[in-house]
């Protein structure tokens, strides 16, 4: 199994694991061995999962707005957690080939692996719930026709992307490609960087 063949594996489990009882609040049971790749997929689709449904949740016109910003806080947390989770999983990638020798004139790609898999863990989501729609019992007929037009979009896309890190990933192991990551050095989370947060008048 070649690895974006084992994240579409983990994630459509966790997605569908998610939806067993589709709640945002619902505890994770990761079933993988901890610190794992495997593990870490797991858990990167099942956050990606409550974030998809908190910004759901957010955009009720009807939402008590004391109740908004509680969620407005674990939206922001989550992000956080997201891209700390794709660090890790960039770090996976660069002990994982710390060794490969890099060819004369390699080249950097625009973004890392673990980006990639980003994408593919929210493509996963937006094709479970662009299903959904195109079979839902009580919308129209053109409202099902055009979902379906989409959901044939997103799943050609899933295959594009996922040709995309294969060969990314083949790139660095040969040494064509190499890898660079930049941390993400989100100002608005840090109390030393963000001016409301250090009290700048």
């Amino acid at each position: 199994m070649n690895f974006t063949a084992l994240c579409h594996h983990i994630f459509e489990k966790a997605t569908s694991n998610y939806h067993l009882k589709d709640h945002v609040d619902t505890p994770i049971e990761n079933p993988f061995e901890l610190k794992s790749i495997e593990y870490y997929l797991y858990l990167k689709n099942w956050i990606d999962a409550v974030q998809w449904h908190l910004e759901d949740i957010i955009r009720n016109p009807q939402i008590d707005p004391v109740e908004a910003l509680v969620i407005k806080r674990r939206i922001d947390k989550s992000n956080q957690d997201r891209t700390d989770l794709v660090e890790l999983i960039d770090s996976y990638f660069l002990d994982k080939y710390k060794d490969v020798k890099v060819k004369e004139g390699a080249t950097i790609n625009t973004e890392s692996p673990a980006w990639a898999v980003d994408r593919l863990s929210i493509l996963e989501l937006k094709i479970y719930h662009m299903r959904q729609e195109a079979f839902r019992e009580d919308a129209d007929p053109a409202h099902k026709a055009e979902c379906q037009k989409k959901l044939s979009v997103l799943l050609e896309q899933k295959t594009d992307l996922s040709t995309a890190l294969e060969q990314l990933l083949s790139d660095i192991e040969s040494g064509a490609k190499y890898m660079k990551v930049y941390k993400q050095m989100k100002m608005y989370n840090d109390p030393a960087l963000n001016p409301v947060l250090y009290g700048k008048k």
